[in-house]
């Protein structure tokens, strides 16, 4: 009851200081006040979640199988819990493995991604302000440079039972190294490659208001943003002009803080690159570029939001996650392509379709290798349901009723002798 009255405090400031917090991640990473100002009563809403969810932890009595013995079961919490975040959602992701973690009764050592440490620091304040005890949220900023180490030490530290980690696959493999030596507990939420698959039945425009926010969401930058666009060829052309239309009309590149903004800046110089990168090799082998597709004039971390089309599943762009404001446009003929095409990744994160067949709506959304599914819909995260991936997108879930679990240790007591 204490650790749930302490965070639902902890979401009340949040929400009493939204503004301040939202101008903080809008200074840090670039993100549209209006977005930041959003991840703010998302970030606070796993606060208030798991404060209600801190009085559910259940345990569970068993039948005994011997009449002198009673069986119990206890869920405990599994200790220090090491959570390293992304600089992308600098505040939600924190609060959404915190909240859980605190709710379960785990203290945490928060590593910030290097480009946004003040939002966490900023959340320790808060958590002071809320009564949250001294060494209970722990947050460790470190430079670029030590990044690697430090990531490397909490992971090995035997004082720590628990990595809960948000980033690239890349990283999330070495993490998961360094845990094996001691075997931690793990949580991992990697990259994604989300398809977004229309089919001819589609209601075209609500597929491009779907695409429209899927896409460029705080500038293509999240987790769960479209990377490979799939299109039934009887729709095909339709979509592609209302989605190069939508674009024109609806998307504003300029900084953060401008209150018709859109599209901020990307993260930094690679990022800008690695668009750069996609869009070349897509139009050397034959692609179109319909809207886009080059810096825009605010300055060298800016991007034109970009629509491709006559693009293959042989182009970079379709094989790696972009994270960046571009659109690739694939034409295909049968349900059975589509859903291959959309499978043949490695990772499998969150995956999003359109369609009216109630038939076909059962099956695809079961074939899709993803831990989420959108049907007709283009953003699907929300505090009750889970939120993780299949494959190499990941481990666990966070958020939902499920997310608690995964800071809780399951333990059987049996009473004999009776």
């Amino acid at each position: 009851q204490e650790r749930s009255a302490r965070l639902r405090r902890w979401y009340e400031l949040m929400m009493e200081n939204k503004e301040e917090l939202a101008r903080i991640i809008t200074a840090e990473n670039g993100k549209p006040l209006k977005e930041a100002q959003g991840e703010i009563t998302y970030s606070a809403s796993f606060l208030e979640w798991f404060a209600e969810e801190a009085r559910r932890i259940y345990g569970d009595v068993i039948p005994a199988s011997a009449k002198d013995r009673r069986v119990l079961v206890l869920k405990q919490p599994v200790g220090v819990a090491a959570i390293i975040t992304p600089w992308n959602f600098p505040s939600a992701m924190i609060t959404r493995k915190v909240g859980a973690a605190l709710a379960a009764g785990c203290t945490v050592v928060v590593k910030p991604a290097e480009d946004t440490p003040l939002s966490a620091l900023a959340l320790g304040e808060l958590a002071n302000q809320a009564g949250i005890p001294a060494g209970v949220y722990n947050v460790v900023p470190c430079s670029r440079q030590q990044t690697a180490a430090v990531g490397e030490v909490l992971c090995t530290d035997p004082l720590v039972s628990k990595i809960s980690f948000t980033g690239s696959t890349a990283t999330g493999k070495i993490l998961l190294k360094h845990a094996a030596g001691t075997v931690k507990r793990v949580s991992m939420e990697l990259g994604g490659h989300a398809p977004f698959i229309v089919f001819d039945s589609a209601n075209v425009d609500r597929a491009v208001a779907g695409a429209l926010a899927s896409k460029y969401r705080n500038s293509g930058q999240t987790c769960v943003c479209t990377n490979r666009f799939l299109v039934q060829k009887g729709i095909h052309d339709e979509f592609v002009e209302k989605f190069a239309k939508a674009i024109d009309k609806e998307l504003h590149v300029g900084n953060g803080f401008d209150a018709k903004t859109t599209q901020g800046p990307l993260i930094n110089e690679k990022a800008v690159e690695k668009v750069e990168k996609h869009i070349k090799d897509a139009v050397s082998q034959g692609a179109s570029i319909v809207t886009g597709g080059k810096r825009h004039s605010l300055g060298k971390n800016f991007f034109e939001p970009t629509l491709l089309t006559n693009v293959t599943t042989k182009m970079l762009c379709t094989q790696e996650e972009t994270f960046g404001p571009l659109a690739p446009v694939i034409r295909f003929e049968t349900e059975a392509e589509a859903v291959a095409i959309a499978n043949a990744a490695n990772v499998g994160l969150a995956g999003y379709f359109y369609s009216q067949d109630p038939a076909q709506i059962w099956r695809v959304a079961e074939q899709l290798e993803v831990g989420m599914v959108g049907v007709n819909e283009g953003i699907i995260s929300s505090v009750e349901c889970p939120f993780g991936g299949v494959k190499e997108s990941g481990l666990g879930r966070e958020g939902s009723k499920y997310g608690i679990d995964e800071y809780l240790e399951i333990k059987y007591v049996c009473f004999g002798g009776l």
